[in-house]
């Protein structure tokens, strides 16, 4: 097929004439000084010019050749660049000296001493195997094959130099990599709202998928009594009602129900809920509340939310919040940008929380790891971007809610966090003045300690050149006020955050404690520059003023760096507190150090944390090492010391993640004899959307979205499978940035799970992996909403393919090279992208059935002042697969002048 195709491709036989006789031409120049080793010398009679094949790709730009009597030689050099061998040819010395595709095939050519050596084996040269060329060595098919280890084989009638290798070589590799590349960067510039999207309406009850984890473990410590912990949690994602919900149980060491959340929610990025609110979220149950800059925080618990706001758009401008589930044993770590920020660890009521994680102007890449105690590590990934596009124009957001704080909606344990135990409420609205400008206004309802306290809060935001600022202000119903300014700016490669408080009248609040006047933040972030590698650096400094005199002073350093796979970051915090009555509290300096390395199949992970005043202390220190047992088990190794117990310890792990479950085994000692181990099963359970069964698997099928594809030949053209339409098995499916390993089965289908929920994601068929070159994808794909537990069904038609060929020309005379032409569909979409050779020729290949018109692209008609239109249509069918449009004329731009003349 791939011979035919390049028979079909008229405008390189001029281009092979003219290198031809352009060879033949330094033959007769370079006369007889060049000899050969046999008695025939390549001449112009016989010169070659072939395309280089290895499978479906093409390599390198063609290599020159000759066709002898004893079959065809090749230009040594030319197929150097061609395969990006790594050989230095020196014809002066007559030496070749490098290695082939593996450092182990070594070769050496040395024609002075007529001597071959392929890795340790040495040879004399065959004397057929270089012939003397104008262009420099001309090497023999045969020998050239055994030089490099693989089988070539010279196609004259077509053309080609065609290589068959046993495994799939480096260049092949790259080659496809850069396919791979070419076939989805054309998706990447697609707008999403204008691509098909797949319909997935809720209905009243889908069956929900099920997450479960099941520990049981065993602690003898020889500072309390041995005991047997046998815990589990289980969180189920479905639809009811025409509305998303989810549920997760989990209990306590003893196996009893501790913690039961349910929350009914529904969630649409576009907007559209409730009717006249337009609303993008709304939920009832355990819900989330909203947070401010001077008043209230994110809290959890029973009641209602609703708002339009963009589902990934951040709370203030400034900072956002991460909550999550922390399973009893598990610790979780915040990064944004490769910096560690934040460290948790299991907590009575099962979540972790990072709030007020402050945010840097620009793109903000957020990472919460979770660890698990055999070893098991779950990562989640968030975007965050600060700068005038995070300001809406012309728009009014809204969000309203109602919750009690830490009381689930079923409760079944009576742990409250009495700080902020009863029922709130909060509205708010913001204004997009202009694109650099809003405002926001807001109400709330807390009760904090027992007491209920109600304010009234605004802001003005202004974006001012690389900066955003923010003053606000909030009043209390008692007189208390508190006035706050903020500022977000980048400068270079440094990053600025400030940040005043000033609190009058006894104002407290959630975001303000009891007695606080005046609190003021600065920071600097800076990534410093060595070589080509960046050392991100914090600072960080707060003054904080109390009505009672006692102020306190903190600042913190953070370095990072990271070097060859080895990411160091230390930080050093400092303490300082000022009594108004009695002596001052000796000042603090504490220090810690966080390393991630990988050594060959190791990842090496460490935490050290120490105290350096008042006194020397040493706290605690932690290396954990894992590596891969398999292509899905791993090894867990762990050292630590605890310097307040003074007890050393040693941990042992093993996971393996089977096809439907996940099992994790741990074994820990310590220096004083205490010994503990550990058993842990994960699995998830879902609908198995190919039938009726269920499907049990090791991938989060309740917490994350899935999608079931099916790739067929789309006959008809009408974008609907019909019963006659046969399916396409063995396809590999794009979905964004998410790996889809598996490929379409005997059915035409695969199932790609890990979806970020209401996250739109494109689905769409990879070309490059489709067998026929002469069946290509219909369209770009469609774009899915993934929503959790549930498995929504997309059909991917593939259409047959031909080409559209013709010739670029100016209107008035004269070829056009090196010009950008579109090919547009149907709908609009450019469906592909060419550009006009040196004599104007143009040529678009896999084109799918259909209709399409012709357009130059927009910066190549500014550039050479051109007209876009080109009023040729190319018509792909059955009955012309091939399109030969001839010569396509291009208009003159017509230039207007400010009149509209």
């Amino acid at each position: 097929m791939a011979g035919a195709r390049i028979m079909r491709l008229p405008h390189f036989r001029p281009f092979r004439s003219i290198i031809a006789g352009a060879a033949a031409l330094l033959a007769l120049l370079a006369g007889p000084t060049l000899h050969a080793r046999a008695g025939w010398t390549p001449n112009a009679d016989d010169a070659l010019l072939l395309d280089v094949r290895s499978g479906q790709y093409r390599l390198g730009e063609g290599v020159r050749g000759y066709q002898g009597p004893q079959g065809v030689c090749v230009d040594f050099a030319d197929v150097i660049l061609a395969l990006d061998l790594p050989i230095r040819l020196d014809k002066r010395l007559g030496r070749a000296t490098g290695w082939a595709f593996s450092e182990s095939r070594a070769i050496l050519v040395d024609r002075a001493m007529n001597r071959l050596q392929i890795g340790e084996t040495a040879t004399d040269l065959s004397e057929d195997a270089i012939h003397d060329a104008p262009e420099g060595w001309c090497v023999s098919i045969p020998a050239l094959s055994q030089w490099l280890g693989v089988s070539l084989r010279a196609d004259t009638g077509n053309a080609l130099l065609l290589i068959d290798s046993k495994t799939r070589l480096p260049v092949e590799l790259a080659a496809e990599r850069r396919a791979r590349a070419a076939s989805i960067r054309p998706a990447r510039s697609f707008d999403l709202k204008t691509l098909p999207k797949a319909d997935a309406p809720f209905q009243w009850w889908r069956t929900p998928s099920l997450d479960a984890v099941v520990s049981i473990g065993g602690l003898n410590d020889t500072r309390s009594s041995g005991r047997i912990d046998a815990r589990y949690e289980l969180y189920a994602a479905g639809e009811i009602g025409k509305a998303s919900f989810d549920a997760r149980l989990s209990s306590d060491r003893n196996g009893i129900p501790e913690n039961l959340r349910l929350r009914a929610y529904r969630t649409a990025p576009e907007g559209g809920l409730l009717g006249p609110l337009d609303a993008t979220h709304f939920a009832i149950g355990d819900v989330t509340s909203s947070a401010t800059a001077l008043v209230s925080q994110s809290a959890i618990g029973r009641g209602f939310a609703v708002t339009n706001r963009p589902v990934d758009r951040p709370e203030t401008f400034d900072r956002t919040s991460f909550r999550g589930e922390l399973p009893s044993g598990w610790d979780a770590e915040l990064y944004r940008n490769g910096q560690l920020l934040g460290f948790a660890n299991d907590r009575s009521d099962g979540r972790y929380a990072f709030l007020d994680v402050p945010l840097l102007y620009g793109q903000n890449r957020f990472e919460v790891v979770l660890y698990g105690p055999q070893g098991q590590v779950r990562r989640d990934e968030k975007m965050v971007s600060v700068g005038l596009e995070s300001i809406p124009a012309e728009r009014t957001y809204y969000w309203a809610g109602i919750n009690e704080a830490d009381a689930d909606l079923i409760g079944l344990t009576r742990y409250r966090d009495f700080r902020t135990r009863g029922w709130r409420g909060s509205f708010g609205l913001e204004r997009g003045i202009d694109t650099r400008t809003s405002i926001a206004a807001y109400v709330h309802s807390l009760m904090i300690e027992g007491d209920r306290h109600s304010y009234a809060e605004a802001l003005v935001r202004r974006a001012i050149g690389p900066a955003i600022t923010e003053i606000s202000a909030s009043f209390e119903t008692n007189g208390a006020s508190a006035l706050r300014a903020q500022m977000l700016g980048q400068i270079g490669n440094s990053y600025l955050s400030a940040e005043s408080i000033f609190a009058r009248g006894g104002f407290r609040s959630e975001r303000i404690e009891a007695l606080v006047t005046s609190q003021h933040v600065v920071s600097l972030d800076h990534s410093i520059k060595l070589g080509r590698a960046f050392m991100p650096v914090h600072i960080d400094a707060r003054y904080k003023t109390r009505a009672d005199g006692n102020n306190s002073f903190e600042s913190s350093a953070r370095v990072s760096s990271n070097f060859r796979g080895f990411s160091l970051t230390g930080q050093v915090d400092y303490f300082d507190d000022r009594r108004r009555v009695g002596p001052d509290p000796a000042s603090r300096l504490e220090a810690a150090l966080l390393t991630n390395a990988r050594i060959g199949r190791v990842r090496l992970r460490g935490e050290t944390r120490f105290r350096m005043a008042p006194e020397t202390q040493f706290r605690s220190a932690t290396a954990v090492a894992e590596w891969a047992a398999g292509p899905r088990a791993d090894w867990r190794t762990e050292l630590g010391y605890d310097g307040e117990l003074d007890r050393a310890r040693i941990g042992f792990g093993y996971s393996k993640r089977f096809k439907r479950f996940a099992l994790s085994a741990s074994a820990e000692a310590a220096s004083d004899g205490s010994v503990a181990a550990g058993l842990n099963l994960a699995f998830s359970l879902g609908r198995d959307p190919r039938g009726t069964g269920v499907r049990i698997s090791t991938t989060k099928l309740a917490s994350q979205g899935q999608v079931i594809a099916q790739v067929y030949r789309d006959r008809n053209g009408d974008g609907i499978r019909q019963a006659d339409e046969p399916v396409e098995k063995h396809v590999q499916i794009a979905a964004g940035r998410v790996p889809v390993d598996a490929l379409t089965d005997a059915g035409g289908q695969v199932i790609v799970d890990g979806l970020t929920p209401f996250q739109p994601v494109l689905i769409g068929v990879d070309a490059s992996s489709l067998p026929d070159p002469l069946v290509q994808p219909a369209g770009p794909g469609v774009v899915v909403t993934p929503r959790p537990g549930i498995a929504i069904a997309v059909d991917l038609p593939l259409r047959s393919a031909g080409e559209v060929e013709g010739t670029l020309v100016r209107a008035g005379g004269g070829l056009l090279e090196g010009v950008d032409i579109e090919l547009i569909d149907v709908e609009g979409r450019v469906a592909a992208v060419t550009r006009s050779e040196f004599d104007g020729y143009f040529l678009f290949e896999g084109v799918p059935y259909g209709r399409y018109t012709l357009r130059i692209g927009k910066i190549a008609a500014d550039a050479a002042k051109l007209s876009p239109l080109l009023a040729k249509i190319a018509q792909v069918g059955d009955r012309q697969p091939s399109v030969n449009l001839g010569a396509v004329p291009v208009d003159p731009m017509i230039l207007r002048t400010a009149a509209g003349e």
